[in-house]
């Protein structure tokens, strides 16, 4: 069995995590999954880490495992440490100490923001879990834009992972909510995504770092503790006890056909964008709009139309939250009457309108 740090690195060049040059902020509480992230890469910082070794030795005359032993080192990427203090927890102000003192212990960067996330939930109507969310990673992209640097890590590993896609089952997602927690987004990565919790503790324990524990974990208020405490526990003692690699490798199946479908998706929607207007404009983007052809959408599957009109809105809107399969259907129905000037608004921030055999997906202000 490999350890820890071996399936960080394969997770790195599985995903391509990590390049030479790269500047990351790393989120990390002080509790044991992002302790463990931080102590790892910190150790991996200054060495050489080559996604094409195996290929290099294999065209060099040597041994191959001379080659892959004798890495040139190299300063890979450098990182800088972002916490966040949520004031839920009498202890949060120990949580912080705890990090900074390791950060300056090591000779880290170190940023932390104190954040009443009870009040903003409030103030918001929306749950403590959700509001701690958007504050953390608000303050990971400030950190990220202030230090100028251009990936964001996260300590997720793979019991979130399947937690997660628990979680969208029981909500009726669609597809691409069993992806779970994907190891690499937009600017964000998750070096422990194929890391198991006990094992991550363990990590902890044998390398001394005696990380914070967060006791609201074990309360079973929240629906992820709830799946975490019981659902996993009662699944493994009476189904399957390999039940975190079964959903996994559904995952992994999930994803592998998600990627053939968005290349379907984003060949037809070539075929049929007549316009984008101000899309990439971060100045005037209360102008945004996408332009189709009707007659081209049409004749797609309707597994391609769906996809494209989720893709439209978000050039539009910057997401598709809120944008339910009800008004996906609505939308294709429309397109398939074809009656002019007629529109749907699924919801108060976009329009989408059929008119002179074409739909316009119309920013609303």
């Amino acid at each position: 069995m490999k350890n820890l740090k071996e399936k960080v690195i394969n997770t790195i060049k599985q995903y391509n995590l990590l390049e030479k040059g790269d500047k990351v902020v790393l989120g990390v509480s002080g509790g044991p999954d992002s302790m463990c992230m931080l102590d790892i890469l910190m150790k991996l910082k200054n060495q050489y880490i080559n996604n094409n070794i195996e290929k290099n030795c294999q065209r060099n005359p040597e041994p191959v495992a001379n080659c892959q032993s004798n890495p040139e080192p190299v300063a890979n990427f450098e990182i800088i440490v972002a916490h966040v203090n949520h004031m839920i927890r009498e202890e949060a102000s120990e949580d912080e100490t705890y990090v900074r003192n390791y950060c300056e212990k090591n000779n880290i960067e170190f940023y932390s923001k104190s954040i009443d996330v009870e009040k903003i939930a409030n103030n918001n109507k929306i749950g403590t879990e959700e509001a701690g969310r958007l504050v953390r990673y608000e303050f990971f992209n400030e950190i990220l834009n202030k230090t100028n640097s251009n990936k964001i890590a996260i300590a997720h590993n793979k019991n979130d992972k399947i937690e997660t896609i628990i979680m969208n089952l029981l909500r009726g997602s669609g597809t691409r909510g069993l992806i779970g927690i994907e190891a690499k987004r937009e600017s964000y990565i998750r070096p422990l995504i194929n890391c198991e919790r006990d094992e991550i503790e363990k990590y902890c324990k044998s390398n001394n770092l005696n990380p914070r524990i967060d006791k609201t974990n074990f309360e079973n208020i929240y629906t992820r503790n709830k799946i975490r405490n019981v659902v996993i526990p009662y699944i493994k003692d009476e189904f399957n006890p390999n039940i975190l690699n079964t959903l996994n490798r559904l995952s992994e199946l999930i994803t592998e056909e998600e990627e053939y479908i968005n290349t379907q998706v984003m060949k037809a929607y070539k075929l049929m964008v007549i316009d984008e207007r101000n899309i990439n404009n971060k100045e005037n983007n209360n102008n945004c709009s996408v332009i189709l052809d009707l007659k081209i959408f049409n004749k797609q599957d309707k597994v391609i139309k769906s996809k494209i009109l989720l893709y439209a809105i978000t050039k539009v809107l910057g997401s598709s939250v809120g944008i339910e399969k009800i008004h996906i259907e609505d939308i294709i129905k429309l397109c398939e009457n074809n009656i002019g000037n007629k529109y749907l608004t699924p919801n108060k921030n976009i329009k989408v309108l059929v008119k002179n055999h074409k739909i316009y997906f119309l920013k609303q202000l």
